[in-house]
């Protein structure tokens, strides 16, 4: 479902929506319906305590500037560009929990994260259409890794709160919170966004809204508390390449042999990365 995304939102882009009218929209939505299941689940949205209220602020700042990222480098790139530079998206991970001292980056995960980067600049080189494509998508994939980082920053900052509080509960006020500032910034483009658009396009919001935001927040969190996030994450990491495949399936997009090359280094970086994590000794 997440894989499908890419290949949905590039099109409802490409057929009418203005990015930002876009994210607000679906935003808007996924968090009435999320909201609406997290009462009807837990009776409560309460969050206990300055710290969390904190880190919840955070968590909803980075994924507010993930979905600008998101929408933009799908402007400026192709479905297929952006799916394979998110591959990085494991790496940016470890080097963020080294930075906050959750973990040491050993010199496995220094390979892989060299082997990741190399891939992403091979994809963006790689991509067809001369100059002036390679500027545009020079910008989606510089974009893409802004999607990468803030998604990683995300994924740290939420994780001390999911060991006190249900994803349901996070997720139901993330995404009420993520929807303010998106509004805030994109209150120009839904202002003068026309709605007269296709069956297909509002097809597609539906299913934007009903699958990547809401029913794979259900079932990742499932899959998590039932198989462990290690295992599930490796499965998750098949994300970015079905995204790919997706894209020049239905999208007729290419890609061409170097970008292929590029994605198989961001491949092969992530498994580098999947030895086991050194954490931060006691009083370090």
């Amino acid at each position: 479902m997440w894989s499908f995304n890419f290949t949905v939102t590039k099109y409802v882009l490409a057929h009418g929506f203005r990015p930002l009218a876009y994210s607000v929209l679906r935003y808007g939505l996924a968090a009435i319906i999320f909201g609406a299941l997290t009462i009807a689940i837990e009776r409560t949205l309460r969050i206990r305590g300055r710290r969390d209220w904190l880190l919840l602020g955070a968590a909803i700042l980075v994924l507010a500037l993930n979905q600008v990222c998101f929408v933009y480098a799908l402007t400026f790139t192709t479905a297929t560009t952006a799916s394979l530079v998110l591959g990085s998206t494991p790496i940016f991970v470890a080097l963020l929990a080294a930075a906050v001292g959750l973990e040491r980056i050993t010199s496995r995960v220094g390979i892989a994260g060299l082997a990741s980067f190399g891939g992403v600049a091979f994809v963006a080189i790689g991509a067809e259409g001369g100059i002036t494509r390679l500027s545009a998508d020079l910008k989606g994939v510089l974009l893409t890794l802004g999607m990468a980082g803030t998604w990683a920053a995300y994924s740290v900052t939420i994780a001390p709160l999911m060991r006190r509080y249900s994803p349901y509960r996070i997720s139901s006020i993330v995404l009420v919170g993520t929807w303010i500032p998106l509004l805030l910034v994109g209150l120009h483009q839904t202002s003068r966004q026309d709605w007269d658009l296709g069956w297909l396009v509002w097809l597609g919001l539906a299913y934007a809204i009903v699958g990547p935001l809401v029913l794979t927040n259900v079932l990742w969190f499932t899959a998590v508390d039932r198989i462990g996030p290690s295992r599930a994450s490796l499965f998750a990491n098949l994300q970015p390449f079905a995204a790919a495949i997706f894209a020049l399936l239905l999208l007729d997009e290419s890609v061409t042999m170097v970008q292929v090359a590029g994605g198989l280094a961001i491949g092969a970086g992530i498994a580098l990365s999947r030895g086991p994590a050194t954490p931060v000794p006691r009083g370090e």
